[in-house]
């Protein structure tokens, strides 16, 4: 994933010290004006913020729907990566998935996992990597220490045994927004644009994609590549 700087910053803001000389009419009754919008403005952004809980019924069909196509705006943060970037994903139960990560002039990216392999192309790269899909092999290649399954299992809405943190703020059918915290620390964030459980997803959308010529690589190339370094 593309490399993310950080724009974190902090600061201590001094509050003005009130006009004593102000009357009710005066300067003071303007600042309790100010306050009181400052106050409804923090209100307004803290319900925005807030993760909503699934509709009654709605989590056990997101978590038993059997296909999901999405577009998402991933962060990731870990110990040897931290990147973000928008990815097409699909899956189809128990173990087909696919992830691409587009680019200005065709996908930057194409990953399928299907009967336990993970195939990886970067077409403008012309490499690939392939590896079990396992969730050591899906960190090494977009860090995050999951198995398809419980990947899948993040995005339809239910935490995997092995994430130490997660919650969803739901849609009226899907998450649209994720944030889990793994097993190894990484923090995982998904905002999900596009969600659609009624795809019809063929087996060969987790056929790996054609790759003739194309040179070998290892994870660490292939993230370099992606500009994960």
């Amino acid at each position: 994933m593309p490399r993310e700087h950080s724009r974190l910053s902090s600061g201590t803001r001094r509050l003005p010290r009130p006009d004593r000389r102000a009357g009710p009419a005066g300067p003071g009754r303007s600042a309790r004006v100010v306050l009181a919008a400052a106050v409804a403005a923090l209100a307004t952004s803290g319900c925005a913020g807030a993760f909503r809980p699934a509709a009654p019924g709605v989590a056990d069909r997101a978590a038993a729907a059997p296909a999901y196509s999405a577009s998402l705006r991933v962060s990731v943060s870990g110990p040897d990566l931290r990147g973000r970037s928008r990815a097409l994903v699909a899956y189809r139960r128990p173990d087909g998935l696919r992830i691409e990560i587009p680019g200005p002039a065709g996908a930057r990216l194409v990953a399928v996992a299907r009967d336990g392999r993970l195939m990886a192309v970067l077409p403008a790269e012309r490499a690939f990597l392939e590896r079990a899909a396992t969730p050591a092999g899906l960190e090494a290649l977009i860090g995050v220490a999951l198995a398809p399954a419980e990947l899948m299992d993040v995005l339809a809405g239910t935490r995997p045994a092995g994430v130490r943190e997660y919650r969803a703020d739901w849609g009226p059918v899907w998450p649209r927004r994720i944030e889990a915290v793994l097993a190894d620390g990484t923090r995982l964030r998904a905002t999900v644009d596009d969600a659609d459980a009624g795809a019809e997803l063929r087996p060969a959308a987790f056929d790996p994609p054609p790759h003739p010529g194309y040179r070998e690589v290892d994870a660490d190339e292939a993230r370099r590549l992606l500009g994960g370094r």
